[in-house]
């Protein structure tokens, strides 16, 4: 379990991921994009009582720190890319039928556009999303408005 990028993932799985990343037990390795929407997906479908756009930079930072990733302006946490993401993944959600179980949406969103780790560059320049302030406060899209 070294890697989850363009693996398809066990509800298991995912719950580790989840689980891991909430008590900050994931190994560094297994932070993945694809961990990372995996992450999240099972915050909004498995963990409604947690609000994941207010927890996620706690839990992230808390996550980055025990692993020993300093959340900087240049690295670690960043909130435009999470905010976007949480957001991303909450519309997948919503498109999918009642039911799908977890497993499944998983499957879906990764292989969404949103499952390329570059799906943020096709509404924010690289100047803008990298910035200081990107990384550190939502940010608006500057090439075009997100969908959701």
């Amino acid at each position: 379990m070294s890697s989850y990028q363009g693996a398809l993932m066990s509800e298991g799985q995912i719950h580790a991921i989840g689980q891991g990343l909430l008590d900050c037990s994931l190994p560094k390795q297994q932070w993945t994009h694809a961990a990372h929407l995996a992450a999240a997906l099972w915050l909004v479908v498995a963990r409604p009582d947690i609000d994941a756009p207010i927890a996620m930079p706690g839990i992230i930072r808390a996550y980055n720190l025990a692993c020993g990733v300093a959340n900087t302006d240049t690295g670690g946490y960043h909130e435009t890319i999470t905010q976007a993401s949480l957001r991303a993944v909450a519309d997948y959600v919503r498109q999918q039928p009642a039911g799908s179980g977890l497993a499944a949406l998983c499957t879906g969103l990764l292989a969404s556009s949103v499952g390329d780790k570059h799906w943020p560059l096709k509404y924010w320049s690289s100047d803008c999303l990298f910035s200081t302030e990107a990384r550190r406060n939502w940010v608006e899209p500057d090439l075009q408005a997100l969908p959701f």
